[in-house]
């Protein structure tokens, strides 16, 4: 059974990579083939996710997209969720997160009944999770408005601090002449902010 994974963070700071060996040991205990890997830095209570949609495009029906828990293919509000699980069913790729163990049974052989039953049952739960993923992110969303008020009324607030040894890093990749993708695997970054950072790198040579 082939397999893609889905590996997301909600910000450039953060590792889109961190659960890839988890992953990826999944997928080999259970004898999945996995022919490809989609790395994005995008918030999960965003609909408009370009690798999202790319790894639905080159999926098959029957093929598996693999993700480490279900908040990291969904934070969406009910009617983009309720557009993602069309999508999802209208392609006929089967959701299977480590965090859902009713969705595991999915990314094994079997007849039809048993495959539809499962489904049915993965569904359900999928659709809990995405809802309770949703809440706690309205939840933290809530909590993080009210602090920055308070340290705001206090003279305290700074905003988010730039993650200056990482920007760095990707400068410097891109000067030595590393493609984007590169850039991508090897810091999880988003390619916004390649582009960003690219402004700020030495001007490339022009080929003589």
């Amino acid at each position: 059974m082939l397999a893609r994974i889905y590996l997301r963070a909600s910000t450039d700071e953060q590792d889109a990579t961190r659960a890839r060996a988890q992953v990826d040991a999944f997928a080999t205990e259970r004898g999945l083939q996995v022919v490809g890997t989609y790395l994005e830095n995008e918030s999960g209570a965003k609909l408009a996710r370009p690798e999202l949609f790319r790894l639905l495009g080159d999926s098959a029906p029957g093929d598996v997209l693999l993700i480490e828990q279900v908040d990291r293919l969904s934070r969406l509000t009910a009617a983009d969720w309720h557009r993602l699980r069309t999508e999802l069913d209208a392609r006929q790729v089967r959701v299977v997160a480590l965090d859902l163990p009713t969705s595991w049974m999915l990314a094994q052989p079997g007849d039809e009944f048993t495959a539809r039953m499962f489904a049915a049952v993965a569904g359900m739960m999928l659709d809990v999770l995405a809802a309770v993923a949703r809440k706690d992110y309205d939840d933290r969303r809530r909590r993080q408005a009210q602090g920055q008020a308070r340290a705001k009324a206090e003279g305290l607030y700074q905003g988010r601090r730039e993650n200056t040894a990482r920007n760095t890093a990707i400068v410097k990749m891109y000067e030595a002449g590393a493609s984007w993708s590169e850039i991508q695997a090897a810091t999880g970054c988003s390619r916004s902010t390649i582009s960003r950072l690219a402004k700020r790198a030495a001007p490339t040579p022009a080929a003589e």
